[in-house]
């Protein structure tokens, strides 16, 4: 809360009257007599402002200070000074402090340095926000790859999304990037210093499914030697990722909803219920629903998990795309087996181009890894359809454009002096290809 206002003074006298004005004015106060208690009790990001006494038995209203601007140099402190304090204030001052008033001071002078300390503090948790915001997109960028429309939207629901705390399902065909994304949204939000648990429900045999997912006690059946902790207990405060979610067996699926309706679970063998905390993410190919309307999969779970839902397009409607995955791909394998990345050459970029990836990024990272042995590069040769030549201009296009865009910083001038292109011809392209100049210049 931006009115948010935190008093320390040793007399309940000031602080019984400052409670009183602030609250009239709609400040929400709170109180300690000590300054010891109150930075115990103080948020990593408190919203608002301190007024300190300065002389105080214990650690004294300077001390606090220091404390202070240790912790958030930027959180503006008032101090309350006696008569014989205001060199001592001066010099807090000099040291990072906000203001000082000097006591016996009037409601109204306290209520308009207050209401200054407050604009300073919203403004800088505001530039804060915008700075986290530009990191956050720039990490994802280099996560996520790709320029094409559908992957900057995708991009930006996963930004979204990363910080509610909401189950998502995530649809896409095989190697699309799912645990990828479900990855993203678990780094990118408050969950990230907890445990990610990824887990293939199609790589699990049915009679041992209750207990990967639940865990057991020892003795719980044949072969249960040991207390096993399950991938729903060892996800507590993160999140779990559920590959191919449409392979869970149905007595599964029943028990999987009881725990996202009552967050609790037991182990196999086990009478005491076990408090959970986490959030799932779902990933499948097949639409949930209709599975659900085949008898396959229970309609109650699937609109548990698709409280919101992510689709990832597969590698054959965002070509564009693809030259900026091969390099990075290409690149990394290079790296790591200490070689030089062979250069494309037209022939082999037409190929890329044209092979509809039916494995999708997998596949491309793969071709990629081969490209760096040496070894070719290019899709499976013969493919019964691929994509007509318009659509293999306009894919070159658009990476042509981003290669200018990205290599002058944004500087349309550059770019059409580098492309010979019209100022109007520039702009009808860029606008087709959904690229936008700003985009660019952040990264110059």
């Amino acid at each position: 809360m931006l009115n948010s206002v935190i008093v320390v003074d040793d007399e309940a006298s000031i602080r019984s009257a400052v409670e009183q004005w602030l609250g009239l004015s709609g400040f929400a106060v709170q109180l300690f007599a000590r300054a010891d208690e109150c930075l115990a009790q103080l948020p990593e990001h408190f919203p608002g402002v301190i007024i300190s006494d300065v002389r105080m038995p214990g650690m004294d209203g300077l001390q606090l200070l220091a404390e202070l601007q240790a912790r958030d140099s930027d959180l503006p402190v008032i101090l309350l000074t006696g008569h014989g304090d205001v060199p001592m204030a001066v010099e807090a001052m000099r040291n990072g402090a906000y203001d000082f008033l000097e006591k016996p001071f009037t409601p109204q002078h306290l209520l308009g340095s207050l209401r200054r300390a407050l604009e300073k503090r919203q403004l800088v948790l505001e530039n804060r926000r915008l700075h986290e915001q530009a990191d956050l997109k720039a990490r994802l960028e280099t996560t996520l790859l790709g320029m094409s429309q559908g992957l900057q939207q995708l991009r930006r629901q996963v930004l979204d999304l990363a910080n509610l705390p909401v189950n998502v399902l995530l649809r896409g065909e095989t190697g699309s990037g799912k645990e990828r994304v479900a990855r993203c949204l678990h780094d990118f939000g408050p969950r990230a210093a907890k445990p990610f648990v990824a887990l293939n429900c199609a790589a699990i045999p049915e009679a041992l499914f209750e207990a990967e997912l639940f865990g057991h006690e020892s003795g719980a059946f044949t072969g249960a030697q040991g207390k096993r902790i399950g991938k729903l207990e060892y996800a507590n405060g993160g999140t779990l990722f559920l590959d191919e979610i449409e392979s869970m067996p149905l007595a599964q699926q029943a028990k999987l909803l009881r725990v996202i309706q009552e967050q609790k679970l037991e182990r196999l063998g086990a009478n005491q219920s076990i408090s959970v905390d986490l959030r799932i993410i779902a990933a499948t190919k097949p639409d949930l629903l209709a599975e659900a309307r085949a008898g396959r999969f229970r309609e109650d779970l699937a609109y548990r998990l698709n409280v919101a839902e992510l689709r990832l397009a597969p590698l054959r409607e965002r070509r564009e795309d693809i030259p900026l995955l091969f390099d990075y791909f290409a690149r990394t394998a290079a790296e790591r087996l200490q070689r030089s990345v062979p250069p494309l050459t037209s022939v082999q970029l037409a190929q890329l181009l044209s092979h509809d990836w039916p494995g999708n990024v997998r596949e491309l990272a793969n071709a990629a890894e081969r490209h760096a042995l040496g070894l070719g590069s290019s899709g499976p040769e013969g493919d019964a359809v691929g994509p007509s030549l318009a659509e293999q201009i306009e894919a070159f296009e658009a990476q042509c454009l981003r290669a200018a865009l990205r290599q002058s910083g944004g500087e349309i001038k550059a770019v059409m002096e580098a492309l010979q292109l019209p100022r109007r011809t520039l702009n009808e392209k860029m606008q087709r290809h959904g690229l936008v100049r700003e985009d660019f210049l952040e990264r110059r």
